[in-house]
């Protein structure tokens, strides 16, 4: 009989697994790296399998590693949840949170980040600002921020705020290229795509109702800040949340194209795995992210709207400095 699996080798593992480096889960758990590799080795030895390949430049899971990670993560957490629940000395809240967040996250978020890591200074935050979609329980991340009509099985969702998509252009570009009056009309047009996941250029559109039209583009980005400037320099049609719409619309830098005909409701919803036990940290944080929210997105949409469309200058003139518009008293 096999001897059973220690708990520090599972935290050897579980902690090289999340930092990606020997060195820095040798840091953070205060040991020698050495300490580390011999836990791995042994942890390894145990099972009769290799979990990670180790170079001088990367560290990644094996397929084996990638099943026994998600396991060894249950286990680490309720170690941790078992002995939060028994501890009298105490109230304050313990624990890592590794959070995945979109890059242009907002100011109104990094403060609310700012007083939870006030508020509970025994709280570890790892945030990550990524365009990558990443896989919580195969990555190692305990909470995300999402944007997305689906949401893969095994995940928490709590919805902060539903988000109209629409389909947007400049009357610039509308009067030198026509407005399209059906979906199929956009294959005569200029299109600006976004990414799916974070990680792929759009390859289709949705419509109302459900069904989908296959869309190409000249420019494609996974930011979607910079489709909208697109948009609004006349470079063509973009699909971009309302969030981020309501001023250019409301001044006519842009138009809504094909109303009722393309779109879809999406939502930003803050996920974690679906645990028995959920730790104190972790419910710690989706509870401030989701008492931020409310307020939040209205900030949210104050920082992303753009003052104004961007001004054409012609050839051998320069541009004058705009006026600031003056502020009530």
């Amino acid at each position: 009989m096999k001897d059973p699996v220690e708990n520090s080798e599972l935290l050897a593992f579980a902690k090289a697994v999340d930092a990606r480096s020997l060195a820095r889960a040798a840091a953070e758990l205060g040991v020698p790296r050495a300490t580390i590799s011999r836990r791995l080795a042994r942890l390894e030895e145990r099972l009769g399998v290799r979990l990670l390949r180790r170079t001088s430049r990367m560290l990644a899971m094996t397929e084996a590693g990638e099943a026994f990670y998600g396991h060894a993560r249950l286990i680490l957490d309720a170690v941790s949840q078992a002995e939060a629940s028994v501890s009298q000395s105490t109230t304050e809240v313990r624990g890592s949170v590794r959070v995945s967040v979109p890059p242009m996250i907002s100011p109104s978020f990094h403060a609310m980040t700012c007083a939870f890591a006030k508020r509970h200074p025994g709280v570890r935050l790892h945030v990550h600002a990524s365009n990558q979609y990443v896989d919580l329980q195969r990555d190692g991340y305990d909470v995300a921020l999402r944007a997305s009509t689906d949401l893969e099985p095994g995940l928490i969702a709590r919805t902060l705020v539903r988000v109209p998509m629409i389909t947007v252009a400049s009357p610039t570009y509308l009067a030198a290229h026509g407005t399209p009056r059906t979906a199929r009309d956009l294959r005569d047009h200029s299109l600006l795509l976004g990414f799916v996941r974070g990680e792929l250029t759009q390859t289709h559109w949705p419509l109302i109702g459900g069904d989908k039209i296959q869309v190409e583009g000249h420019l494609s980005s996974n930011d979607i800040l910079l489709l909208r400037d697109a948009a609004l320099d006349g470079l063509g049609i973009a699909l971009l949340p309302m969030l981020i719409m309501t001023q250019p619309l409301e001044r006519g830098d842009l138009v809504h194209v094909l109303p009722g005909i393309v779109g879809v409701d999406t939502r930003l919803a803050v996920v974690y795995p679906e645990r028995q036990f959920v730790p104190a940290a972790v419910r710690a944080f989706v509870d401030a992210v989701i008492d931020w929210a409310p307020s939040g997105f209205g900030k949210d949409l104050e920082e992303t709207q753009p003052r104004s469309a961007p001004r054409r200058i012609k050839p051998g003139t320069k541009a004058r400095p705009r006026r600031r518009a003056s502020r009530p008293a």
